[in-house]
C-alpha cells in the first residue's frame, strides 16, 4: 500500500480513537447534532436514522407494538440467531444477514445496504444486532457514507460518540472503514454486483451459476 493511501487511513484511525477518548473522558454537556440518529426508545436503544431507517439492540416480543406503531415493515438481523423467537407478526418481514465483525468484507456491506434499500421501498426498516454497537454500528456508518454521502470522518464521529454502546466494540468497524473504497462500493451497489472484486466468493459463485445456465 502506498504512503498516499496509508496516511488518510492513519488520520481516520487517530480521529476515531480521539472521539472515543472524548466520550470516556469529557463530561461537558453537549447538544446532539440534528443529523445524527435520534433516540426513540431507551429500553431497546432504538434510534431513528432517517424517516425510513431505525437501529436498535436485539428486540423482544414486547417491542412488537412499538414496531407496529412506527409502521416498520422489515427487520434486518445481523445476528446468527433467527428473529422468529420473538417476531411472528405477518406484516413484518424478517431478513437475516449474519456476519462476523472481525472478518467483514465488501460483500457483507453491499448485501446489507442493498437489503436496506430494497426494504425501504416497502416502508420503514429496523436493523439490529445484540447491543446496537459493532455489527449495526458498522452498517449504519456505511449507509451514511455510501448511500447518504457522508464523509468517513462524520460517520465515524456518529458511530463512536452517538451513544450506541460500549466504545471498545467499534475497533473492527473502524478498521474496515479505514480501508473501504467508497467509490467502488457505491458503483457496485448501483450495478447490482455482490462485491467490489471479481475474485470474491460471491462473484465466483455467480459466474459459475451463469455458466451452468448457458
Amino acid at each position: 500500500m502506498s504512503k498516499i493511501r496509508v496516511l488518510p487511513a492513519l488520520c481516520l484511525c487517530v480521529m476515531a480513537l480521539f472521539a472515543m477518548a472524548q466520550v470516556q473522558a469529557d463530561d461537558t454537556p453537549w447538544i446532539r447534532p440534528a443529523e445524527w440518529a435520534q433516540p426513540i426508545d431507551a429500553q431497546y436503544n432504538l434510534y431513528q436514522m432517517s424517516p425510513t431507517l431505525y437501529r436498535s439492540t436485539l428486540p423482544d416480543s414486547a417491542a412488537v407494538p412499538l414496531l407496529e406503531k412506527l409502521k416498520v415493515g422489515t427487520v434486518i438481523n445481523f445476528l446468527p440467531e433467527s428473529d422468529s423467537s420473538w417476531l411472528s407478526t405477518p406484516g413484518i418481514k424478517q431478513v437475516p444477514l449474519p456476519y462476523r465483525t472481525n472478518h467483514v468484507d465488501d460483500a457483507d456491506v453491499l448485501a446489507a445496504l442493498r437489503a436496506i434499500q430494497t426494504a425501504e421501498s416497502n416502508g420503514p426498516v429496523l436493523m439490529h444486532c445484540k447491543h446496537d454497537s459493532d455489527r449495526t454500528g458498522l452498517m449504519a456508518a456505511m449507509y451514511r457514507v455510501v448511500v447518504q454521502g457522508w464523509s468517513k470522518e462524520d460517520a465515524l464521529n456518529e458511530m463512536t460518540r452517538g451513544g450506541f454502546g460500549d466504545s471498545t466494540h467499534f475497533k473492527n468497524g473502524i478498521r474496515y472503514m479505514m480501508k473501504a473504497d467508497v467509490d467502488k462500493l457505491r458503483a457496485a451497489l448501483a450495478s447490482g454486483a455482490c462485491s467490489t472484486s471479481v475474485f470474491a466468493t460471491c462473484s465466483v459463485k455467480s459466474w459459475f451459476k451463469t455458466v451452468d445456465t448457458e
